[in-house]
């Protein structure tokens, strides 16, 4: 920063101290010294709209995506009968789906119970857009629809992003993380002896 004179601005400064429980619970770090700036640590911060804890169980974040989700789903309810299915289903797109799939590449490894709360909502939303009844079985709903499950939606985002920091257009930054595989080395023995020359017919 301060070779790009730059300057932190501390009232929109949070910091955060990510760990297994017993490491949090054991650190003795209370907050993060700056120069001229004392920032203590949070219980939960957000950065670009995504609420973190430390155990990065994202708890915080998926309460707050169900519950605006759901305050969006009510309105899409009521408007339902006056709407056609393509119409209904642009709203859906863009009040619940983009909430769904934003960021959520952070969400592998958590939890099923917080996968759960989220494929709820996606539950939810295809009914309201089929115009089911709420325990009408969901996956023939979703086929219709040509939905993946938000369990697959995340290992869909995370196997795009694997393969554009290994074959396309990835920052420099996340493909250092990600150098090439090295493909295996052939051991030539007396067991496994390689030849590529032909055999001369007789």
């Amino acid at each position: 920063m301060k070779a790009n004179f730059l300057q932190l601005n501390s009232s929109k400064t949070e910091a955060i101290l990510v760990g297994t429980p017993h490491q949090i619970r054991s650190s003795t770090i209370t907050s993060i010294t700056l120069p001229g700036v004392n920032i203590h640590l949070s219980p939960s911060v957000t950065n670009l709209g995504v609420k973190m804890d430390p155990h990065l169980t994202f708890e915080a974040h998926i309460k707050h995506l169900c519950k605006t989700s759901f305050f969006h789903l009510k309105n899409i309810a009521k408007l339902r009968p006056s709407l056609t299915l393509p119409d209904a289903e642009k709203l859906v797109h863009a009040f619940i789906s983009s909430r769904l799939d934003y960021c959520n590449a952070l969400l592998i490894g958590i939890p099923s119970k917080n996968i759960q709360q989220l494929q709820y909502i996606q539950n939810c939303a295809a009914r309201i857009l089929m115009r089911v009844r709420k325990f009408q079985h969901i996956t023939p709903i979703f086929k219709t629809l040509h939905w993946l499950p938000v369990q697959f939606r995340i290992e869909y985002k995370v196997s795009l992003l694997s393969h554009q920091c290994l074959h396309g257009s990835a920052p420099p930054y996340l493909k250092e993380l990600t150098p090439p595989p090295t493909p295996p080395h052939v051991i030539s023995g007396p067991d496994n002896h390689i030849s590529s020359s032909k055999k001369e017919p007789s």
